[in-house]
């Protein structure tokens, strides 16, 4: 029996480990660690560091595009010029929570929301964030709509049970998210499985 490939990775925060561990795992491959998850100008500041060790190993760096340009390559080639054999930097257009809404099937029914209320193409959101706090805010669940709308006069973004929710649903393989669905609606996810895989191919 061959041993999994193992990759290790670096994203900004919590939510983004979930979510890569979950598309790692779902090629067949294993997680090793996940370093930085500490913001994205920590991430970046170590990016040298992190395109060394891929010289040698596989690694995958995520990172939210946010609003720092208006696509993804051009971001890319100003921020890693020279990506060594083994990297796959990728960025999530425009937040990772693009790539949670592109299930559209699974996050409604998870959310308890009508499917029409999931965008079809997620990554032409100004902020998937604010969207997925928006639909969260239509669900028929009590919980959700307590846990992921901030509340009013709180001058938060998000509510308190936000982040927790979403990764309840990113690491459920039964009943959650499921990355091969969702990068039919999401370009950055395709690309980044899509590499992922060559990766594992190639580390064989």
């Amino acid at each position: 029996m061959t041993n999994p490939v193992v990759i290790s990775a670096a994203v900004e925060g919590i939510l983004d480990e979930v979510v890569l561990r979950r598309l790692i795992e779902s090629l067949g491959a294993f997680p090793g660690s996940v370093y930085g998850k500490n913001g994205k100008s920590f991430l970046l500041e170590k990016l040298n560091a992190y395109n060394q060790a891929a010289r040698f190993f596989p690694w995958v760096i995520l990172i939210d595009l946010d609003h720092d340009a208006d696509c993804a390559p051009p971001f890319l080639q100003s921020c890693l010029p020279n990506p060594a054999p083994y990297m796959n930097f990728r960025v999530a257009v425009r937040e990772i929570e693009a790539w949670l809404l592109a299930d559209r099937e699974r996050l409604s029914k998870f959310l308890s929301v009508g499917a029409s209320r999931i965008p079809h193409n997620p990554e032409i959101l100004d902020s998937p964030k604010l969207t997925m706090v928006e639909i969260a805010g239509h669900s028929r669940r009590r919980d959700v709509r307590e846990n992921m709308v901030p509340r009013a006069g709180s001058g938060r973004k998000i509510g308190p049970a936000y982040t927790s929710l979403l990764i309840e649903f990113a690491r459920d393989p039964e009943h959650g998210w499921r990355p091969n669905v969702a990068a039919k609606s999401s370009d950055s996810l395709d690309r980044c499985m899509r590499r992922l895989e060559q990766l594992i191919g190639g580390a064989k």
